[in-house]
């Protein structure tokens, strides 16, 4: 599948995952934003399958602007949506793979925290995954 994706269309994967792993570092900044994103991407780049190779071969495609969350969510999280149906379209098995890694994403991001993780941190995740449900 990854040969029928456009590359406009792996840009939306692209951004819309390692917008993900931005909007958690930003969120988890009040503990540990530095590890938040380590553990973050480790996840992202242990994705597989075609959305996989969509996140590994466009890293610099994601090309994500903003000093805020609120700039980057503006961008992150339409993509977030924007990208499910992409991959519906193609392959539905590759938009469960992509729902997948943005929970595993965020499962590594909270893990970045001793004990739960912050209401900041807890709040962008419902965020992210009502962006990738939608």
């Amino acid at each position: 599948m990854s040969n029928t994706l456009s590359a406009a269309d792996q840009t939306v994967v692209a951004t819309a995952a390692w917008g993900t792993v931005t909007l958690l570092s930003f969120a988890g900044i009040a503990g540990s934003g530095h590890k938040v994103a380590t553990d973050a991407s480790l996840a992202l780049n242990a994705t597989t399958g075609a959305v996989g190779h969509a996140i590994a071969d466009n890293p610099k495609a994601a090309n994500i602007k903003g000093k805020s969350a609120a700039a980057i969510a503006d961008q992150v999280l339409p993509a977030l949506s924007e990208a499910v149906k992409v991959l519906e379209a193609h392959d539905p098995a590759e938009a469960e793979n992509f729902r997948n890694t943005i929970t595993v994403v965020i499962e590594a991001a909270n893990r970045a925290h001793k004990g739960e993780p912050s209401p900041t941190l807890a709040d962008m995740a419902r965020k992210i995954q009502d962006a990738v449900n939608a």
